[in-house]
């Protein structure tokens, strides 16, 4: 069993590197993709956009109401990484936690009325930034930890 100490440094490292990587990449593309997109490979290009929506631009228009939730959102499951015993997911939990507040950080500090930069483009796929990618990495890490937890138990018995 890991101390509560060992679980907050995990928890505030992850979120730490989450918000300085999330935050670098949108300074970069706010400055390298002014005058219009750069493409990458194929379809795939960086273009600037300013999202007023959650992750992946759902619920556009409602800045306020969204950043409320993702700040509610970033205190339970940080919570939740302080104290879960497993490693797997404390670092998803947290990967969750760093991508919130990050995004909730552009909404607060940056001056894009309460928009998130976004800046990656696949096709037939929503624009993101690295914080999105953060919450979904460690959604899918959560779901699978919580698959590894159930057949353990389920061995258990």
């Amino acid at each position: 069993m890991t101390s509560l100490r060992s679980r907050a440094l995990t928890v505030g490292a992850v979120v730490l590197l989450v918000i300085l990587i999330d935050q670098a990449t949108k300074t970069w593309a706010e400055n390298a993709l002014r005058h219009g997109p750069i493409d990458i490979l194929g379809p795939i290009k960086f273009e600037l956009t300013f999202n007023s929506g959650f992750s992946f631009s759902i619920g556009q228009g409602h800045p306020l109401l969204i950043t409320v939730a993702a700040v509610v959102l970033a205190i339970a499951v940080g919570g939740y990484a302080l104290m879960t015993p497993s490693r797997l997911n404390r670092i998803a939990a947290s990967l969750v936690t760093g991508g919130a507040l990050s995004n909730v950080s552009d909404r607060l500090f940056r001056h894009n009325h309460g928009a998130v930069i976004d800046f990656i483009r696949f096709p037939h796929w929503p624009i993101f930034n690295l914080a999105d990618s953060a919450i979904t990495v460690g959604v899918v890490l959560l779901l699978i930890a919580g698959v590894i937890d159930g057949r353990h138990e389920r061995s258990q018995r």
